[in-house]
């Protein structure tokens, strides 16, 4: 995949570009609960290690080969006979070094399945009822993070920019400063920080904001996620005017300065749409449209998480079906679940819950002509099945109740190739922000509204779709994964913040204007 040079910032005064790493001296080193790799037993034997693909990996790697970099992460394994060997044959071929940390099976679970899935996770998805705040998780939670710590200390020296990745490791920088560690530290949260009515309910909550304040920079999603954080900061600590609406911003600590950013992660635009127009992919989208002929289809591609909204979207499509009954038999929706997180009772009964509603809405609906209201798959797709449903569906309805980012609705976007789509998306995905002027926003709770946009988006005039479809398609060009990783390690060394752009905020129609 070739790196995109569009939507990079200009350098002007900020410092070199993340061809040279985004630091003047040392290497990145980038940590995150998971080693970037698939590890695989073999049969008589040893592991198989395939580096990992994803946005992520694509945009880090050419940083961390030309600055000599480390990746530092649990390599999703308690069995350690061999990782070590195994990692080390794998290093010529990345061009940069991978350093596992070693979790035990009880770490793994109270650490990974426990603190980090059943309180960070749904609290900071303003899901509070599903949090389990148990003071054993916190334990493990806390001594994970200083293994975390201990590693990168040993593997690090003061030149080097340390990088550390989402809510597994919120506390990874007090633990280093406690080390004595000198290094520049910067922190990205992949999904949201709540709102501090919601953040105040965390039994650790001054422990984990002053856990924060330890970093140099800290990135959030949107402008939303920044003023959460500064709304905790004030009441809680009593600290932090307000920021400016910048980009990146500066507040004052009492022995220190942090600095903040809103950087809105992306993809590789420029794979999805030039894979989209491959034979491949047209012929798998060619496929879905054979065998659901002349009809619109909708899209819905979800993990399998209570924080994707699919009940909500499945109750819309319902009602939609029973309002408009001319919209039988010429609209389907395909709703595919990742499987994720099997075998946790709480996701075992939500996609039971889910499967339930499929067979009850296909059961009222089904026509004696063969159509099918909902065609329901429970699988994981590889790259040409989700670039053919992205290139074949009319419209992608993507309604999470909660999302930090939401990368499927900008996976369409980029596929769109005829920009003859309609998306769909929940305001309260972190996308919204970026993606509101060419989508049709809806709030996921809302079947009625929901159901609404989805007889709108059917009707609409070839016209719109393709006016609205290439704003959507511009926006994820401008800002693709890499404008995204030039800009936070830019912002880490910025002199001059008035270089930085405004991004783009959402207020929820009504609200104030904050």
């Amino acid at each position: 995949m070739a790196e995109s040079d569009e939507g990079r910032v200009e350098e002007e005064d900020r410092g070199s570009s993340t061809s040279g790493g985004g630091t003047s001296q040392g290497r990145l080193v980038v940590v995150s609960n998971r080693l970037p790799i698939v590890l695989t037993r073999k049969s008589g034997g040893g592991w198989n290690v395939e580096p990992g693909s994803g946005g992520l990996v694509t945009a880090m790697a050419p940083v961390l080969r030309n600055r000599g970099g480390l990746w530092i992460g649990w390599p999703g394994t308690t069995e350690w006979d061999g990782v070590e060997d195994a990692l080390r044959k794998l290093d010529p071929s990345t061009g940069y070094s991978l350093i596992p940390v070693r979790l035990t099976r009880e770490e793994e679970e109270k650490y990974y399945r426990g603190f980090a899935n059943e309180v960070v996770w749904p609290l900071f998805h303003d899901l509070q009822s599903h949090c389990n705040f148990d003071p054993a998780y916190w334990d493990t939670y806390q001594n994970v993070n200083r293994k975390f710590a201990e590693v990168v200390a040993q593997h690090t020296g003061p030149q080097d920019f340390v990088w550390i990745h989402d809510y597994h490791l919120l506390l990874a920088a007090t633990e280093l400063r406690a080390m004595g560690v000198k290094s520049k530290l910067g922190y990205f949260l992949h999904i949201p920080f709540p709102p501090l009515d919601i953040f105040v309910k965390m039994p650790w909550r001054l422990e984990l904001l002053l856990a924060l304040l330890q970093y140099d920079i800290i990135g959030f999603q949107t402008m939303r996620d920044r003023r959460n954080f500064l709304q905790c900061l004030r009441a809680l600590v009593g600290a932090a005017d307000l920021c400016g609406r910048g980009q990146v911003c500066d507040i004052e600590l009492e022995h220190d300065k942090l600095r903040l950013g809103a950087f809105p992660i992306s993809i590789d635009y420029k794979w999805f749409a030039s894979r989209a127009g491959s034979k491949e992919v047209a012929e798998s989208a060619w496929h879905v449209h054979e065998n659901l002929p002349d009809r619109k289809i909708v899209l819905g591609i979800d993990r399998m998480d209570y924080t994707k909204g699919i009940p909500y979207r499945l109750e819309a499509f319902r009602h939609l079906l029973r309002t408009n009954p001319e919209l039988r038999n010429k609209l389907t929706l395909v709703q595919v679940v990742v499987p994720s997180r099997r075998g946790i009772p709480e996701y075992d009964a939500l996609k039971t819950h889910i499967e339930r509603l499929v067979g009850e809405i296909n059961g009222e609906f089904t026509s004696q002509s063969g159509w099918v209201p909902i065609h329901y798959s429970y699988r994981s797709l590889d790259h040409y099945e989700l670039l053919g449903y992205y290139r074949a569906c009319e419209i992608a309805l993507i309604t999470p109740i909660k999302d930090g980012m939401n990368l499927v609705a900008k996976e369409y976007c980029a596929s769109n190739i005829e920009e003859n789509g309609v998306l769909i998306l929940s305001e309260f995905a972190g996308a919204a922000a970026e993606l509101q002027k060419g989508a049709l926003l809806v709030n996921p709770y809302d079947v009625v509204r929901m159901s609404e946009a989805i007889s709108r988006a059917y009707h609409m005039k070839p016209d719109e779709r393709h006016a609205r479809m290439r704003r959507l398609r511009r926006s994820v060009r401008k800002r693709d994964i890499f404008w995204w990783v030039d800009s936070f390690l830019e912002a880490a060394i910025a002199k001059n913040l008035d270089s930085f752009p405004v991004i783009a905020d959402y207020v929820p129609d009504g609200a104030p204007d904050i």
